[in-house]
């Protein structure tokens, strides 16, 4: 939550971290209020990034993890511990063990309302936020003026340079830290490989997509179904969704739209531009497709901007991605099928399943959405970026 309580000569950890500077200079901002800081860093890469005299390097194998985490914060008497993301092996472990000795856990992650803001919540993000799931909640919240926040817009060079160094020397020093689980792809080579490619894409996709801008805007408006695809190796998607691929997915999206929509729709899938380097489900759709006899009102892009892709859509369909949330702040008829916080009845077509959808769709309550916005900016949201401006902590 926004209020973190007071860290004036409290021993505060922070666990890895985002990939970058953003901890160290957490940790930093920590020291100059007073507060005692520790740093544990999981492999080489976590280590470069940090400051050396507060610095534990946990060397030890995964099922040995827990038994060391939990005399750690006993001996440091750590008070509170920061993370980011709540669902990786490391994570996770020391979430339930610092909950068991009643130590205060915060747990950051990319914003649920973009751009502009990252996530700070304690206890958990996404399903395991702690957030109320009740309309009745929000619809008492009195709605007053936000302040507007400051633009943040880091550099997409910058960022992809810091990911390969921190990947580059993680596996070069690799042998200091060798029995370290990595929740994915864990290669400098292959984070610049799909650097590259994602970038060399990007300049056809975009070339190829803006086409399709004026059609979109004008005679195919309000005609289509939107889809936005999500990262195929998200925790959102492994654990959250019930679904453990995007080709699932894909398929129960589609067997529906061919048998339950009307027949002058069409469906828009759209990749995540973080899959760009890596996935391309192009070829997968229109092949289910073309089985389905529906390939002719299927629609499959990449870079084709987003607000205006929310902007002329019938409804969003989505397991749990954020976007459904942006589509629901802007008044459209939006389902979910994985697990999300937004997924309220009022906010989203809980009340229907996907068969439903279709044709029995309705658009947010609007007062609602606006005090859900309200809640989550105030309790929940920083003003800043992990690449760039630092939130007001």
């Amino acid at each position: 939550m926004h209020s973190i309580g007071n860290t004036y000569q409290k021993n505060i950890l922070l666990l890895q971290g985002p990939v970058g500077f953003f901890f160290k200079k957490l940790d930093k901002i920590f020291r100059s209020k007073g507060a005692k800081t520790y740093r544990i860093g999981l492999n080489s890469g976590d280590e470069f990034f940090s400051y050396k005299d507060n610095y534990t390097g946990y060397k030890g194998k995964p099922k040995d993890w827990e038994n060391f985490i939990a005399s750690y914060l006993k001996d440091h008497r750590i008070d509170k511990v920061f993370l980011f993301g709540d669902c990786r092996f490391y994570q996770s472990v020391i979430v339930k063990v610092a909950m068991a000795l009643h130590i205060e856990v915060f747990v950051f992650e990319e914003g649920y309302i973009r751009p502009h803001y990252i996530t700070l919540e304690k206890y958990g993000v996404n399903e395991y936020s702690r957030i109320s799931r009740r309309p009745e909640f929000y619809q008492q919240i009195k709605l007053i003026d936000l302040p507007t926040p400051k633009s943040v817009t880091p550099n997409p060079v910058c960022n992809w340079s810091i990911v390969i160094i921190y990947y580059f020397v993680a596996r070069l020093l690799r042998f200091k830290y060798p029995y370290y689980r990595h929740h994915r792809n864990f290669s400098a080579t292959g984070e610049f490989f799909f650097g590259i490619r994602s970038l060399l894409r990007k300049v056809i996709y975009t070339h190829r997509d803006k086409k399709l801008l004026p059609v979109i805007e004008n005679e195919l408006s309000k005609q289509y179904f939107f889809v936005p695809l999500q990262t195929y190796n998200d925790f959102q998607i492994l654990q959250h969704s019930g679904y453990g691929s995007i080709e699932k997915f894909i398929i129960e999206v589609l067997e529906s739209f061919a048998y339950q929509a009307n027949e002058k729709d069409l469906l828009m899938f759209k990749h995540h531009p973080i899959d760009r380097g890596r996935k391309n489900y192009k070829e997968f759709i229109f092949q289910q497709a073309e089985e389905l006899s529906i390939a002719k009102r299927v629609m499959v892009v990449h870079d084709l901007h987003l607000p205006t892709c929310l902007a002329h859509t019938k409804g969003t369909i989505t397991i749990n991605s954020t976007v459904g949330l942006s589509s629901i702040l802007k008044g459209i008829p939006t389902i979910t099928l994985g697990r999300a916080i937004y997924n309220i009845e009022g906010l989203t077509n809980k009340h229907l399943n996907l068969d439903e959808f279709w044709t029995k769709c309705t658009q947010p309550d609007q007062d609602l959405v606006l005090k859900f916005r309200q809640y989550l900016i105030e309790t929940t949201q920083l003003n800043g970026n992990f690449f760039g401006r630092m939130p007001d902590v």
